[in-house]
């Protein structure tokens, strides 16, 4: 019998999204066990939530071993600070945006403790992911990690972050329409082969979330399926051994922006914008992405930031050279060819870019 990858798999063994949760912490820590941990902030975070996490873990008789603020993803500062954490730690806990959560996920890994993730944003699904991001050689780079041990998300935290956090991470969740449809092409194709609960699991995570009913994107509700939608997509991601169920056409073309883009924007912005227009080329769900992404207000959002349509041109083509062992629909040139004519064709896009 062939071995699968799902012989094993890693879950959070605590999910606690919900408003409050910040001062929580510590019970929720207690719960689980761990008794010391280390903290690392991202910046500016000590003076904004540093009372209410230590308060909150000394209530609980956590001891902290040592906090600081941490921003570099350069991956020697991180393993040099990973191998310099105090040898009675139990747990690396990261509160903050991507990349402090990354620097924490990534020194648990190679230090073989327990991670706590702790978003201050709802930007993407990467505080629920499996991989860090990190800069080797002046350039970003996915570098394997473990599932967080825990996700801890405030939602009146969350709630008072720039908005534009939001409207990223509203992005990378529609995106998985879009990469579970390139995901079955692949397979269609031969040159790929769908896990089908971890399908299952990315398929019922955007769903819920772009059902979810709202009166404004800060509603409680909407930001709890927004967490807990991008939390499933990593458990999804862990399924299936790889990030097909929740990455596809959309992302490589986010990924070559970031390398060409004078001025790149959040990832889920760019994220977002490719995974309408890929709706359009794979001519599957459009109109429910067009839906989300007015009536949230993303495509107003996104109408401000000056787009360049010569760079998404420029990335199309680019696409494929980003993950070559892959076959989505960009890796086609006719679908190539498709995308860059209707950047100038669809008009929801020509709103976009300006055309």
């Amino acid at each position: 019998m062939k071995q699968k990858h799902n012989d094993y798999i890693a879950i959070p063994a605590c999910m606690k999204v919900e408003n409050g949760a910040l001062a929580k912490i510590g019970f929720y820590l207690k719960e689980s066990g761990i008794r010391t941990a280390v903290l690392f902030f991202g910046n500016g975070l000590i003076e904004l939530f540093g009372k209410t996490v230590m308060e909150s873990l000394g209530d609980a008789g956590i001891q902290v071993l040592n906090y600081q603020e941490f921003d570099s993803v350069h991956l020697k500062d991180v393993t040099d600070l990973a191998f310099h954490l105090p040898g009675q730690a139990q747990a690396v806990i990261g509160i903050g945006g991507g990349k402090v959560i990354d620097v924490a996920k990534y020194c648990g890994f190679l230090r073989k403790l327990p991670f706590i993730s702790v978003p201050t944003s709802a930007s993407s699904d990467g505080f629920s992911s499996a991989s860090a991001s990190l800069l080797i050689d002046g350039k970003r780079n996915s570098v394997p990690a473990r599932m967080p041990y825990g996700i801890i998300a405030d939602t009146a935290v969350i709630k008072d972050a720039p908005v534009r956090f939001l409207y990223s991470g509203i992005g990378d969740m529609a995106s998985k329409i879009t990469a579970l449809y390139d995901w079955q092409f692949e397979e269609d194709c031969g040159h790929a082969e769908v896990n089908d609960f971890a399908m299952m699991i990315a398929k019922k995570a955007v769903n819920s979330f772009v059902r979810t009913p709202f009166q404004s994107i800060k509603d409680d509700l909407f930001l709890k399926e927004l967490l807990d939608s991008l939390a499933m997509s990593g458990v999804a991601n862990e399924i299936a051994g790889n990030s097909a169920p929740t990455s596809g056409s959309e992302h490589l073309i986010s990924h070559a922006l970031d390398k060409i883009s004078d001025a790149p924007q959040l990832h889920g912005i760019q994220v977002g914008v490719a995974t309408y227009l890929m709706s359009l080329v794979q001519n599957h769900r459009s109109l429910r992405i067009h839906t989300i992404f007015t009536d949230t207000g993303f495509f107003d959002y996104v109408e401000t930031l000056g787009l360049s349509i010569r760079e998404y041109e420029t990335a199309i083509d680019l696409a494929p050279s980003i993950k070559p062992f892959r076959r989505t629909y960009l890796h086609l040139p006719e679908y190539r060819k498709t995308a860059k004519e209707l950047l100038y064709t669809d008009a929801a896009l020509k709103r976009v870019f300006h055309v």
